[in-house]
């Protein structure tokens, strides 16, 4: 039987163990240095009443301020929403809400008259919003094909297999395939101003400048370098649900195909079940008329994507924008909200010590 022997260097940390074959084996214990003995030097921020006291009334005299302006400038933003689904009968939209479905062939329109109590300054984007439409589901927001939608032709021609069941319609390819395509928001809103003197003024809606300038640019392309689309998308089906295909989503070339922008919209898919999408917007041209003077206004509405099938809900809704961008009052809520609370604490702590404070100082220079 043979042993094994042990030798301890305490100036380096080590163990040596001696083996039976007479090798060293060098032990699992760490260095002997601050670093790997955790004995470096470190700073604990000691709390007293000196250092908490202040830090509470500073942010709370900070964020009180920044959240009022913040609300403020928030309740400046003007707003004005219509729901337009058509689920009661005395809406003018009811007959299309009731009738109208994805096969349907002749698309139903409907009026609605509104009135602006206030006139819109500046810039004024239209957006479209759905209520229970739940694009963050995983299977949804993975039925697309990137590489289709970047232009690949080799992608065009054998879509990938996430757009199952929307990759293939009748042995051909689909352009652009999968569910967050075939499920496009296709309504047609159109904005009549109502003049005093009984004629309706269209108001020019542009259509361009929507989308996010890195998917315009970068992640969406026509495919190929031909300028003609039919010939490039030959071969292709339109999605189910379309009722065009995709290259004649505009006349504008350079807003057609893949990079068209209502469709670049639409497939940067929402976060919550509830959400709106900007759709156009109406630009200032004169400095002396406002861009939407108050009175009277009718949406014409094509009615074209229903949304009863989900119990959904579909609406309008102009808005001008800030410097901190549309109307949202929460942040300014919250930091008053935080501000405050951080006052008052400062102020109960405050009291407490002030009370108690010093009767423990008495205690202390008694004993």
């Amino acid at each position: 039987m043979m042993a094994s022997g042990y030798s301890t260097k305490e100036e380096d940390g080590h163990i040596t163990v001696s083996g039976p074959g007479g090798g060293a084996l060098r032990g699992k214990k760490p260095e002997n240095t601050a670093f790997k003995q955790q004995r470096l030097p470190a700073w604990q921020p000691i709390l007293t009443a000196g250092t908490v006291l202040p830090a509470f009334f500073i942010i709370g005299l900070i964020f009180i301020p920044i959240g009022i302006g913040l609300y403020v400038t928030s309740n400046n933003i003007k707003e004005f929403e219509i729901d337009y689904t058509g689920v009661n009968m005395s809406s003018p939209c009811f007959n299309c809400s009731q009738n109208f479905s994805w096969n349907s062939t002749r698309p139903c329109t409907c009026s609605i008259p509104f009135y602006l109590d206030q006139p819109y300054e500046n810039n004024v984007f239209m957006y479209y919003g759905l209520s229970n439409f739940y694009q963050n589901h995983r299977r949804y927001v993975k039925s697309r094909d990137d590489s289709q939608l970047n232009g690949d032709l080799q992608s065009l021609k054998t879509p990938s297999k996430e757009c199952e069941p929307y990759a293939e319609h009748d042995n051909k390819p689909i352009a652009p395939c999968g569910a967050i395509a075939n499920s496009m928001f296709n309504d047609t809103l159109e904005l009549f101003y109502n003049d005093p003197n009984g004629t309706k003024v269209p108001i020019p809606l542009t259509a361009t400048g929507i989308a996010w300038w890195t998917d315009k640019h970068v992640k969406f392309r026509n495919p190929g370098e031909n300028a003609n689309l039919t010939a490039v998308f030959q071969g292709t089906m339109k999605p189910v649900n379309w009722r065009k295909p995709v290259y004649e989503l505009d006349s504008d070339p350079q807003n057609n195909g893949f990079i068209n922008e209502d469709f670049i919209v639409w497939m940067r898919t929402a976060a919550l079940p509830t959400f709106r999408k900007l759709y156009r917007i109406i630009h200032k041209k004169n400095n002396m008329v406002p861009t939407l003077p108050r009175g009277n206004y009718t949406l014409e509405v094509v009615y074209n994507y229903p949304v009863r099938s989900f119990e959904g809900r579909k609406r309008m809704i102009l808005s001008t924008i800030s410097w901190m961008g549309g109307k949202n009052p929460f942040l300014g809520i919250a930091y008053i909200t935080v501000g405050s609370v951080c006052f008052f604490l400062g102020v109960v702590l405050l009291i407490i010590h002030h009370k108690y404070g010093n009767r423990n100082n008495s205690a202390d220079i008694s004993n």
